[in-house]
Order: structure tokens, then C-alpha cells, then sequence
């Protein structure tokens, strides 16, 4: 039997019962570098964009998902491969597929297949799984200053045809207030020879180059010299950079009118933080003095010292800096995609905050505090103006931890109105864009403060449940499947966990599975009676207690159901481990083989099989929803691979 159908969409049988579920979304969650490439075209790293891409894409809707949720899509670093730290409206080099070149898109004779051969047979051992990030990083560069020299001589000769070039000059027209900013950042680190300003020098040029968009007083007229100068000396390089933009661009457009064809919708992703770049470009958008990072909480104890900006409140009017900046980001996003996954929503409410001069990063994150609720902070005395609950609004409890939830217990609707500000923002450009509420998904996950829900249930938006993450001793915990509502997303698991299948494995091991096999049978089996030996059978088996982690997703009130690659096609490596730095975090991708290793992990019921899933969670139904119908059990069953 066929693992998925062809690009028609899903079976009527599996359209059928997702209908049944109530489900309104499935998403794929997939970052770029993740996607499989073909053999030809694979030059160490993935793209959306490839042509194995467009086959995988297709497949991912025969098999029912009807959203791919992607990642930040930014520019990153040469030693640092996180789109979480990536540039907030530039486009990665690296995602870009080189293939479509040899074919004359977007015009004649750029890449020739011999070239583009040859750097397929120089990719790195070992990069048909795991990304070779500064491999790739470099040999992107490499390619794209060989095909924009070539436009630029097709341009010359007359070559280019009248529609492209003017696509180009569209395109250059409409994101100037970034891409000219963006190329002279890049220019700079070219002259310095450093993609971060750490590593520019001290001396008096290099500190003038640090602020050379926001000069000092008396400076100004040294600033625009410099610019001037930098500007005739790499012009090739920022045009060329503005040439990139475009290309990655063209091949983004393309790739909307493939998801539409196919009856996919495409997400992107609002991440939190912002990369060096950004920082250099919109100076006046960051409040000086405090860094964005993550509290304690269940699953970080220690926190996380992110050292991302935080936006400035003081521009947060409608003409102030942090806003424009948003709204310009936002404008951009929806042009792109047809919803988006915002990055731990905390940031735009009431982001938790620490003092950026203290020596020790973890020291000062596990001492921060709430943006908007540190009205009487001895250690945070410069948080006081910013304050918007009072203390009369604060726990009385003495125990209650300033970066616990109810740090913050009572909220006026003025108060909330004033937390909502930048949040009213995004719901206000979704709107405007025609998306509904249900197309924004709030990662939302260990932490809920009060303000922060409050704002949530203004705009009636839903939170994120991990149900591999829930707490069997906790039957109001955040993450048991059964307390979610309509309007959550639920997932087994997200980038930062590792997959359900490793996962299970390791409570069969720890002696951790019994417990979880008795709460799924309970939730699974159509009769009392059935319990036992479905708790047997998931106990012994961690690839069934796997399953039905997968298969309880469609069971429960929340209407937008994501699942993490890893998850669907079984892997057992780990995409990212959140607090550590490593060459193997955000590298795991599939590889050409990806469909035939998919079907024989499938044969032995080690990955997603929907039409099982699904058939599962019917049955579970049983109860809420009368008898499932047989046929359709039956067409499911028959399409469902044997185990």
C-alpha cells in the first residue's frame, strides 16, 4: 500500500475523518534547512525551494496536513545556524536552491549543471542527514557572486528580459527602507572581515562604524563620509546582496502558488529575538540597559539568558520606533504566508527582562524581572516607569517567585488594554490581511502569566499543549491533552523536544512507560472492558505507545493539530537541545531517501501513520460522538499500513 497519495490531497477516507475530529488544522512543522533535497541538488543543506521539495510537499498533503508551518527564514551567522537568531527581514542565502538556475529561472545561462555538479560532489560527508552549516555558508556566497556577475553582463548585453528586470526593480523599490540598510551592515562585515560587530575592531573607525546610522552629536558629517566611501567601495557586493533578496524572493513566490495548487497553506514564524544585524539597523527600537530571556520554569529551571533585544516602550506609540518596526515586520510576514507561529508571545506583552552589565548572563536572568510589572523593584529601579500593574495588583502570597504566573493576580481593563498594545498590533495586520484568529498559533507553553492570558483571552486565542511534556500527577496541568480548548494547537512535541519516538523509548527503559500506557488506554480503547490489554500492549511496545501519543492528538477539543517532521517520519535524532551550543543543534534534516525510508518505517509502525491515527481516534470517540462509521473504518484500515 502507498505511504502517501499523489498531489490530488488526501483520501476521501482521511479527509472524512479529520472532518469528523473537528480538526481545522494539521500542520507539518518543518524549519528549512530540514526539507529533503534530490541527490543532483543537494549541496549540504535543505530548501523549500529544491525540487525534491516540491515532491515531499506533495506527498505531505496526500497524507491529509494542510498547512506547513516553517521557521524564521532569516540570514544567520556563519557560527550560528539558529533561525531564532537569524535577521528579522532578510532572507537566508542558504535556503535558496540552486538547481532552478540551470533552467533559466529567473533568467538565461546564470548556473551552468556542470557547476552546480561539481558543488554537489564537494558537500561534506555526513550532510545527507545533518546540515553542514558553514560549509554551505560560505559556498552560497560563492555561487551567488558568480550568477549576479552574469546578470549583470546579461543586463548588459540586453539578455534579461523586460519583465525581470523590472520584477527586480519592483522589488528593490519596495523593501529599500531595509535592503539598503541590511547591504551596508553586510558591506561592513566584509570590511572588517567579522558578520558580527563583536568582532569588529575598537578603534576609532570601527566605534563610528558600530553607530554609523545613528551617529553622535557632531559626528554626522564623518558618518555620511564614511557611508559615502563604504558605498563606492562595495557597491558590487550590497547590489549584489539586494540580488540575493531578490532571488530568494522570486523562489518564495513560487513556492506559494506550489502550497495553493496543492491545497497546503504556508506559516511562517514571528520569532521573539533579533539578530546583530537588526540591532545595528533599528537602534531606536531597543530599550538600552536590559536584554530579552526566559525566566525559571518547570521544564528550564536555571532560565535561559537569550540576550535578545527587547523592544523599547517608549515606541510604542503609533509613530514610535518599536511599533513602525513591528507593523513593518508584520506587513512583511502576511505578503508571505498565510498565518504564522508567534514566538513566545511573553515578548510583545511582558517580556521577562535582566540587567545587561551583569558579568554573569545566568546570574541576571534568574534575577530579572516582568517588563511592565516591576513597579517597587530595589534591583530594578529603572523598570519602575515602565510598570503597568501596581503593587496593590501583586500576590500577597510571600512565596509567590516574581517570574511565577501569579505574580501578577488583578488587571483593569485599561491595564490590560495597556499590556495588549503590540499584541493588538499583530491581530490588527491578521485581520487586515484577511486571516483569522485560528491562523496565529501563540507558543505558549510552560509559563502562562496572568497578563499575558489575559490578553490571549481578549483576541480569543489559544496556547500551545505538548502533551509529551504533561505532568501524570497534575490533572489540571497545562499539558494533559484533556484540558485543552477549541482554540489551542496541540503537538506531541515542538523543535526543542526530542521526538515522540526517542521519547517513548525512554520511558520503556526508565520504567516511565506503564504509567503513561494506562492514562492512553484510558483515553483510547472504546470500552472499559478493552482498557487492560491496550495498557498491556502500549506498556511493552514503546513504537505503539508512540502511536498513541500521536493518534490522542486527534481526540481532544483542540481544533489545530501540528506535528514536528520527526514526528512523522520516525527519527530518533534530535533537531535542537534548548541551552546548549552545539554544531549538531538545528542541522537534523531527511534526506533523498526520505520516502523510502518513510514507507519502511511505516511497515514497521515506526512513524505517523494517519489512516491508523485517525482510525484510533474514532474508535476513542465512541462515546462523545456515537458509533464511527464502519465503512469509513474500513477504507481506513485498508490504506493504513500492517504491522
Amino acid at each position: 500500500m502507498s505511504s502517501a497519495r499523489a498531489s490530488d490531497g488526501p483520501s476521501p477516507a482521511v479527509a472524512r475523518a479529520l472532518e469528523l475530529l473537528g480538526i481545522r488544522t494539521l500542520a507539518l512543522a518543518i524549519h528549512d534547512a530540514s526539507f529533503p533535497m534530490a541527490s543532483d541538488e543537494d549541496l549540504g543543506r535543505g530548501s523549500p525551494y529544491g525540487d525534491e521539495a516540491a515532491r515531499f510537499l506533495a506527498t505531505v498533503r496526500g497524507l491529509g496536513f494542510d498547512a506547513i508551518q516553517l521557521g524564521p527564514q532569516g540570514e544567520t551567522s556563519v557560527g550560528n545556524a539558529s533561525p531564532y537568531d537569524a535577521t528579522l527581514f532578510s532572507q537566508s542565502l542558504v535556503s535558496i536552491a540552486w538547481a532552478p538556475l540551470t533552467r533559466g529561472e529567473p533568467c538565461a545561462d546564470l548556473l551552468d549543471p556542470e557547476e552546480l555538479a561539481a558543488l554537489v560532489a564537494a558537500r561534506p560527508e555526513g550532510c545527507e542527514t545533518r546540515t553542514a552549516h558553514r560549509h554551505v555558508h560560505v559556498v552560497a556566497r560563492d555561487v551567488l557572486a558568480r550568477v549576479h556577475a552574469r546578470f549583470g553582463a546579461r543586463l548588459d548585453e540586453g539578455r534579461v528580459s523586460r519583465a525581470v528586470a523590472q520584477r527586480l526593480d519592483d522589488f528593490t523599490r519596495r523593501n529599500a527602507d531595509w535592503l539598503a540598510r541590511y547591504a551596508l551592515y553586510d558591506a561592513l562585515c566584509a570590511e572588517h572581515r567579522a558578520d558580527h560587530r563583536e568582532g569588529w575592531p575598537r578603534d576609532e573607525e570601527g566605534e563610528l562604524d558600530r553607530r554609523l546610522l545613528t551617529p553622535h552629536s557632531g559626528e554626522e558629517e564623518r558618518a555620511a563620509r564614511r557611508r559615502e566611501a563604504l558605498l563606492a567601495r562595495h557597491r558590487s557586493r550590497m547590489d549584489r546582496y539586494a540580488f540575493g533578496q531578490f532571488l530568494a524572493a522570486e523562489q518564495h513566490a513560487a513556492l506559494r502558488e506550489r502550497t495553493g495548487a496543492l491545497g497546503l497553506r504556508l506559516l511562517g514564524d514571528l520569532q521573539v529575538g533579533a539578530s546583530d544585524c537588526d540591532r545595528w539597523t533599528w537602534p531606536a527600537a531597543f530599550l538600552q540597559g536590559y536584554l530579552l530571556g526566559a525566566p525559571p520554569s518547570r521544564t528550564n529551571p536555571e532560565g535561559q539568558p537569550w540576550g535578545y533585544p527587547v523592544l523599547d516602550p517608549d515606541g510604542y506609540a503609533a509613530d514610535g520606533a518599536s511599533r513602525r518596526l513591528l507593523e513593518r515586520r508584520l506587513a512583511r510576514i502576511f505578503t508571505k504566508f498565510d498565518g504564522l507561529r508567534v514566538d513566545h508571545p511573553h515578548g510583545l506583552v511582558d517580556p521577562w527582562v535582566y540587567r545587561s552589565d551583569d558579568p554573569d548572563p545566568l546570574h541576571a536572568v534568574q534575577t530579572g524581572a516582568r517588563l511592565f510589572g516591576a513597579p517597587d523593584l530595589l534591583d530594578h529601579p529603572a523598570l519602575a516607569r515602565f510598570a503597568i500593574a501596581g503593587p496593590d495588583d501583586r500576590s500577597r502570597d510571600a512565596g509567590t517567585r516574581r517570574w511565577d504566573d501569579g505574580w501578577v493576580v488583578r488587571l483593569s481593563p485599561a491595564q490590560v488594554t495597556r499590556y495588549a498594545v503590540l499584541f493588538d498590533v499583530l491581530m490588527s495586520a491578521a485581520h487586515q490581511a484577511g486571516r483569522q484568529r485560528e491562523d496565529v498559533a501563540c507558543e505558549v507553553l510552560s509559563t502562562l502569566p496572568f497578563p499575558l492570558a489575559q490578553v490571549l483571552a481578549r483576541h480569543g486565542v489559544g496556547r500551545f499543549r505538548v502533551t509529551q511534556k504533561l505532568d501524570l500527577r497534575n490533572a489540571a496541568d497545562v499539558y494533559r491533552p484533556e484540558n485543552a480548548a477549541p482554540e489551542d494547537w496541540i503537538m506531541v512535541g515542538t523543535h526543542d523536544t526530542p521526538s515522540i519516538w526517542r521519547v517513548a523509548e525512554a520511558w520503556r527503559r526508565g520504567g516511565r512507560a506503564e504509567a503513561h500506557a494506562r492514562r492512553l488506554a484510558e483515553r483510547l480503547a472504546p470500552t472499559e472492558r478493552e482498557r487492560p490489554a491496550l495498557a498491556e500492549a502500549l506498556a511493552n511496545d514503546p513504537d505503539r505507545l508512540a502511536e498513541a501519543f500521536l493518534a490522542e492528538l486527534f481526540t481532544t477539543r483542540a481544533r489545530q493539530v501540528m506535528i514536528f517532521f520527526a514526528d512523522v517520519f520516525g527519527l530518533r535524532e534530535v533537531y535542537n537541545a534548548p541551552g546548549t551550543v552545539s554544531e549538531e543543534n538545528w542541522s537534523l534534516r531527511l534526506p533523498s531517501t526520505w520516502r523510502r525510508d518513510y514507507d519502511e518505517r511505516l511497515g514497521r509502525g515506526r512513524a505517523l501513520d494517519v489512516p491508523r491515527a485517525l482510525a484510533l481516534a474514532l474508535r476513542a470517540g465512541t462515546r462523545e460522538r456515537g458509533a464511527p462509521e464502519p465503512a469509513l473504518l474500513a477504507a481506513l484500515e485498508a490504506e493504513a499500513h500492517s504491522v
